[in-house]
């Protein structure tokens, strides 16, 4: 307990998946959390609950492709808490659509949402850890921003490659500059996650059950360790990063996958 005690997080995406499993996680380890999603109703539920445990969160309603969402979503928390000492970059889009299928419009909404609120997030931060002392910037990549992928998703790989070269320049821009930030991106394989509903909608085996999307039918099978992530896999390699216990990485990738890009 206590591994990011005293600490200010702020989480986007942070109202259901991993992201509300990075807050509830950051929460019980002592931080105090914003939980920064679009969805008022389960963000402001989710503060309410880790307020509920006895913890510290607020929700603030923040749209990542926003570049005034974001100047006053940071404002706020230095008003408020006089400091940001860690940036989650979790919010994201997967369209599992064809590349000869794929509209303009929707490449650039899932490039919006996944690459330009990375850039925003972490324009916007900068500023405020420096002023902090320092600070860590967790960006959300995945497997798919290391490897290729045949099932549609080219459009999504290039966001999340994109994000994992994003973060080693700003890791090594931060480290020349002294700012004392570090920045890291990790890499989830197959979570089981609402998220995969949204990306094979004719996909019977990615239809919903009572509560998430199991994607187990069609993908146990090509992860090494035999089952698929949970939420809390990833956030306990966010946890890391976010805490002190990681002060010697910058520029690094984690990878949370049970094997799958061992191969």
């Amino acid at each position: 307990m206590g591994q990011v005690d005293g600490k200010i997080a702020l989480v986007t995406g942070g109202a259901s998946g991993i992201g509300r499993a990075c807050c509830e996680t950051l929460a019980r380890e002592g931080a105090t959390v914003i939980v920064a999603d679009v969805d008022d109703a389960l963000g402001e539920a989710l503060a309410g609950t880790i307020a509920a445990a006895g913890q510290r969160a607020e929700y603030r309603h923040l749209d990542v492709t926003s570049e005034e969402d974001w100047r006053g979503a940071i404002a706020r928390v230095m008003e408020r808490h006089g400091r940001l000492d860690v940036l989650v970059n979790n919010a994201g889009i997967a369209l599992c659509v064809p590349i000869t299928e794929m509209s303009l419009e929707d490449w650039r909404r899932q490039q919006a949402i996944n690459v330009d609120g990375v850039f925003l997030g972490t324009k916007h931060a900068i500023p405020a850890m420096r002023a902090s002392g320092g600070g860590s910037i967790v960006n959300m990549s995945s497997v798919a921003g290391i490897t290729g992928n045949s099932v549609g998703l080219a459009a999504y790989s290039a966001t999340k490659g994109a994000v994992r070269l994003f973060t080693k320049s700003s890791a090594l821009e931060c480290a020349k500059a002294g700012a004392n930030i570090r920045v890291n991106s990790v890499h989830p394989g197959i979570v089981v996650t609402p998220l995969w509903g949204k990306m094979f909608p004719g996909d019977p085996a990615f239809q919903p059950g009572a509560n998430d999307i199991d994607p187990a039918a069609r993908m146990n099978r090509q992860i090494p360790i035999g089952r698929s992530a949970t939420p809390q896999d990833i956030a306990n390699g966010v946890l890391y990063l976010a805490s002190d216990a990681s002060s010697y990485m910058t520029g690094s990738e984690l990878v949370i996958d049970g094997g799958i890009t061992a191969a």
